[in-house]
């Protein structure tokens, strides 16, 4: 299986190191939309889609005046994953399968770029979209986003073990080395999707952590600006702190056989692209 990690949307908040953990307070943080393009037999699969282009053309409709003043996105014209794609020497029609971690507007936002691909995802996140409980899950998911009327293959929370956790599913139409693992607590179906690249495994853990410093077996930390977003973005406290230990278990325990990234983190997606095996696996 090969495999492209993309960044389709870097965001600059406030905060500098109280953000990223980079050095420098006066600046604008840097975050990424780490995505993954897979080549395997059942054709092109994407995790994760960003914010997608209709993001450079009608930012305020599709990712709301709220997260445009906190993340300060780039919108750059060339980012958006369909336009990624195209410079690869690949149709974006040939992306069949689309898996998303959840369905915040920052994950979701490029599915209408691919109308034509069956979207995976937990069927406890598309019920907290369709029907949210709260103000908080009514203002992170974007109507407009899914106004194409995706394709959904949708899954409850069932299936075999996998490295310590209680159940992953095989997706309909997917190889089996593509598997989607509960880590509910960011929202309420949020997943990880595992990959098995023949060199191991890759776990796209999506939010359930935000800052690599979280996996630390030994001194778990984050730093404290993006510690009190993650608390204010949680859905399920109890969950997410339950999901974020065995993360580090699993990191702890397998780390040599299953590499764990998150969703926004530069310096985690600039070691895999960085790496002899980021493009090919």
């Amino acid at each position: 299986m090969r495999v492209h990690h993309l960044n389709a949307g870097t965001l600059r908040p406030t905060g500098g190191r109280l953000v990223d953990g980079e050095p420098g307070l006066f600046r604008r943080a840097e975050m990424v939309c780490h995505c993954l393009l897979l080549e395997t037999a059942a054709g092109l699969v994407l995790v994760e889609t960003g914010i997608g282009a209709q993001a450079t053309r009608r930012p305020e409709e599709w990712l709301g005046r709220r997260f445009l003043h906190l993340t300060n996105p780039l919108l750059d014209v060339e980012e958006p994953v369909v336009r990624q794609l195209s410079r690869l020497g690949f149709d974006p029609a040939d992306v069949r399968h689309i898996v998303l971690t959840h369905l915040d507007l920052d994950h979701a936002g490029g599915l209408v770029d691919f109308p034509q691909a069956t979207v995976h995802v937990y069927a406890e996140e598309l019920r907290a979209a369709e029907r949210p409980r709260s103000p908080r899950e009514r203002n992170r998911y974007r109507a407009a986003q899914f106004a194409h009327r995706p394709t959904w293959a949708e899954y409850e929370g069932l299936g075999e073990p996998w490295w310590g956790f209680d159940a992953v599913r095989e997706l309909d139409g997917l190889p089996p080395e593509i598997l989607l693992v509960p880590l509910a607590g960011h929202t309420r179906g949020h997943a990880g999707v595992a990959v098995d690249t023949g060199d191991g495994w890759l776990l796209h853990a999506g939010d359930a952590y935000f800052h690599p410093g979280q996996l630390d077996p030994a001194r778990p930390h984050c730093p404290p600006a993006l510690a009190v977003f993650e608390s204010l973005m949680q859905t399920e406290r109890r969950a997410r702190l339950h999901n974020q230990r065995r993360l580090r278990e699993l990191a702890r325990d397998h780390g040599d056989r299953v590499r764990i990234l998150s969703a926004h983190n530069a310096a985690e997606y600039r070691r895999h692209t960085a790496a002899p095996t980021a493009v090919t696996a």
